[in-house]
């Protein structure tokens, strides 16, 4: 159903850092026709602002949702693919979409998940052509999000390297996990280009999307830690606010308002006539501080007692003042660095100054104001509404204001369409062979959660360090002694907690989280 599979996305959006790399495999592919095989090159059609034309559009899920239902391809369509100018016909593409152990510990890696995603998604753009209904004015249509993101931008150089035409293919990617300056998988590809990986979780960081292949639009949330990740990682204000961004950032792109994608802003990059469009979507609302909204009475004035200076804090990760994304030119691959050498130390005291006495005036508006005190549905709070937006525009729900009864089933649901958790329906009323394998069942697969942790330890203890020693050993061969220890010391703030948490803590909140409702399920 609808809402099973696009609840895939929600659950893994909170949790899924992603890579990809070429496993080995026979390329499952069509062949151009010799008349369409030529060499890529750029024509006068060729610019990222070319349409969309009425061909295919292919809609790929992200990690958990290897295939999108109706209501994702529509709201695909509404928000990201008509405004464009298609008129065409958008289809689910099934990718595997696997992320172990986020997906289940039985479940693909995502090197191995992304690969096959690129096989799969170049074999469908080359039997398009090979159809001849494609030319320049009628391209063939990716959009990608997340997992899918990365996988379109592995499938372009290899698209490339086949002699697929430029004006061919045009690419819509949000939440791009391989975005040339905030994408994950290039912000931590140290030293450059080298795409270090930690096999024994199946990751790899691959580095940026190509800017100069294909057509490409890249729309990005503000502060989603996936996407727009933080050049100066010892900035822990940054970090922790990009982690929260992954939760309302990352699963928030279906969930914005036609309005917020067409006022997006257009990044500056190197070369005017570049095949890419790179668009940040401003966020009104700060991820660090959200959850703060969900208290009664009081939450609302904290959190506009705090917001404007931790904002600052927050965006000093970026490089800025007032932005909370990149500083440079969108287009130019850009690792983490240590500090922001651009910054006016005059000018951060005085924003900081302006934004205390904001913040305590906004809460004394707040605390004054009758409103904020009136007990308000949990689905009418401001720290929710994107993202039930996000659900209700993609079948999840059929309601902008789920019950608290549907918000379990929600839960019920990720646990086993994302986690791949043996929900039962097995009551105390049930017979005892159904008793006993939902108990015998819960268990061993409470059991095999544990299994990751081996695959966590062998990355923290072997893949990290090797990951420093080629940090330092490239950055002391070109005399840079500070960076030698700062880089190591930057990415390990994030890459640790990350491995932690990708191989420990999210295959046990699953795991018990399945166990607390398989018990309580248990009840009639």
């Amino acid at each position: 159903m609808p809402g099973r599979s696009m609840l895939r996305v929600c659950a893994a959006a909170g949790v899924a850092i992603t890579g990809a790399s070429v496993i080995t495999a026979t390329p499952v592919t069509a062949p151009i026709p010799a008349s369409q095989a030529r060499d890529v090159a750029l024509t006068s059609g060729d610019t990222a602002d070319s349409a969309l034309g009425d061909g295919t559009a292919f809609v790929i899920g992200g990690s958990g949702l290897p295939t999108p239902p109706p209501a994702y391809v529509d709201a695909v369509d509404q928000l990201y693919l008509e405004p464009r100018g298609f008129s065409g016909t958008p289809q689910a593409l099934d990718t595997p979409e696997g992320l172990y152990p986020v997906t289940g510990v039985h479940s693909l890696s995502y090197d191995t998940s992304a690969a096959q995603g690129q096989q799969i998604l170049d074999a469908a753009i080359l039997h398009q052509i090979a159809g001849g209904n494609v030319d320049a004015a009628n391209p063939v249509v990716v959009f990608g999000l997340s997992q899918s993101s990365g996988i379109a931008s592995t499938t372009m150089t290899e698209l490339a390297n086949q002699g697929v035409p430029s004006d061919d293919v045009h690419f819509v990617l949000v939440g791009n996990i391989s975005n040339p300056d905030g994408g994950v998988l290039e912000r931590f590809d140290l030293p450059a280009g080298t795409d270090p990986s930690f096999p024994s979780l199946g990751f790899t960081l691959t580095g940026a999307t190509p800017a100069d292949l294909y057509p490409t639009d890249i729309y990005t949330q503000e502060y989603d830690g996936f996407a727009d990740f933080p050049k100066y990682p010892l900035n822990l204000v940054s970090d922790l606010n990009a982690a929260l961004g992954i939760l309302y950032g990352h699963g928030a792109y279906l969930g914005d308002t036609p309005e917020q994608i067409a006022s997006a802003i257009r990044l500056p990059t190197s070369a005017a006539d570049t095949l890419t469009n790179y668009y940040i979507i401003p966020d009104d609302s700060l991820p660090l501080l959200d959850p703060l909204r969900l208290i009664p009475v009081i939450g609302q004035p904290l959190y506009d007692l705090l917001e404007p200076d931790t904002r600052i804090l927050v965006n000093l990760g970026y490089g800025s003042i007032t932005d909370g994304w990149g500083q440079g030119d969108a287009d130019v691959p850009t690792t983490l660095g240590l500090f922001p050498t651009n910054l006016d130390g005059a000018a951060v005291s005085t924003a900081l100054s302006n934004g205390l006495q904001q913040g305590i005036s906004t809460a004394i508006q707040d605390l004054e104001s009758p409103a904020n005190y009136q007990i308000t549905p949990l689905a009418d709070n401001p720290s929710l509404s994107t993202l039930l937006t996000g659900a209700f525009n993609t079948g999840l729900t059929d309601t902008l204001h789920p019950s608290l009864m549907q918000l379990v089933q929600i839960l019920k649901e990720a646990l086993g369409e994302a986690a791949n958790y043996p929900i039962s329906d097995a009551t105390l009323l049930s017979s005892p062979t159904d008793i006993f394998n939902d108990l015998t069942g819960t268990v061993a697969a409470d059991y095999a959660a544990l299994l990751p942790i081996a695959d966590t330890v062998n990355a923290v203890l072997t893949s990290l360090p090797a990951y420093d020693a080629s940090m330092f050993v490239d950055q002391l061969e070109a005399g840079n002694l500070i960076n030698a220890i700062g880089d190591p010391i930057a990415a390990d703030v994030v890459m640790l907690p990350f491995l932690l948490l990708l191989g420990t803590a999210v295959p046990i909140a699953e795991a018990t989280a399945g166990t607390l409702v398989n018990l309580a399920d248990l009840i009639p």
